[in-house]
C-alpha cells in the first residue's frame, strides 16, 4: 500500500480478518499506512522484520501464541516500534502486565472507531492509553485501590514525575521550565499528559493525588507547599 511520505506505518496483528479490514479502513482515512495484516504471532514477527512499522496493533488472543509474548518480542527486537494491545478482555491484571512489558497502551475492541483512531494518534504522540471507563475507581480502601493507583502511576514517564514533583512543591510553569531546562510549551504538554494519565482535571487535583498516594517526595517545609491550579 502507498501513503504519504512520513505517514505513520502500522502493522495489524489480529486473527479476525473482518475486524482487521475495518480498522485498516479507519486508519487509512486518517492518512496512516497499514503495511501488513498478520493473523498469527509468527506472521506478525516476520512482518515486523519485513515492514519496519512505527506501530504494531497486537490482539492479545492470537491463535498460536500469547499476544503479550508477541508484543514483548517485537519491542525487544525493534526498539523503535510502539506496541498497542487490542483485546476483548476487561481483566486489569492483563492490562497491568501489558504495561509492565512495555506496551504503549491497552484498548478494548468495543470502543467507537473515532476513539480507536484517537487512541492510535495519542500513542504515536508519545502517550500511553488505557480504557478509562474500565479503570478501577479510587473510591474505597484496600488492595484494589493500591492496584489502581499503581496502574495509573506506572504510565508516568520519568520527566512527567519530575514535573509532578515540582507541581507538588508549588512551582508554576515558567519556574518548572527553568528548573528542568525545557520550553514552557513542553511543560504544558507534560502537565496535560499527567492530568490525562492520572484521570484528574486540574493541576490542583494532580497535586492532591500525588500527595495522597505518595507518588513524589513531599516538599520540604522551607519550600512553597501550595500548588497553584
Amino acid at each position: 500500500m502507498s501513503g504519504e511520505v512520513g505517514a505513520v506505518r502500522i502493522l495489524i496483528v489480529e486473527d479476525q480478518v473482518l475486524f482487521s479490514e475495518a480498522i485498516r479502513l479507519a486508519l487509512e482515512e486518517r492518512d496512516m499506512v497499514v503495511v501488513g495484516m498478520a493473523t498469527t504471532g509468527e506472521e506478525a514477527l516476520a512482518m515486523a522484520q519485513e515492514t519496519d512499522p512505527d506501530l504494531a496493533l497486537v490482539d492479545i488472543g492470537l491463535p498460536d501464541r500469547s499476544g503479550l509474548a508477541v508484543g514483548k518480542q517485537i519491542l525487544e527486537e525493534h526498539p523503535g516500534v510502539k506496541v498497542l494491545a487490542l483485546t476483548v478482555l476487561e481483566d486489569p491484571r492483563v492490562m497491568r502486565e501489558a504495561l509492565r512489558l512495555g506496551f504503549h497502551g491497552y484498548i478494548l475492541k468495543d470502543i467507537p472507531v473515532v476513539r480507536f483512531v484517537r487512541a492510535v494518534e495519542t500513542v504515536m504522540a508519545g502517550e500511553v492509553v488505557v480504557p478509562r471507563k474500565r479503570a478501577p475507581r479510587l473510591t474505597g480502601t484496600g488492595s484494589s485501590d493500591d492496584e489502581a493507583v499503581a496502574l495509573l502511576a506506572s504510565q508516568l514517564t520519568r520527566r512527567e514525575l519530575e514535573v509532578l514533583e515540582l507541581l507538588v512543591e508549588g512551582a508554576e510553569g515558567l519556574a518548572i521550565a527553568q528548573r528542568l531546562g525545557i520550553a514552557p510549551n513542553t511543560v504544558r504538554t507534560h502537565v496535560q499528559s499527567i492530568l490525562t494519565k492520572l484521570q484528574v482535571h486540574s493541576r490542583l487535583e494532580a497535586v492532591a493525588f500525588a500527595v495522597q498516594h505518595r507518588l513524589t517526595p513531599l516538599p520540604r517545609t522551607s519550600d512553597r507547599g501550595v500548588a497553584k491550579p
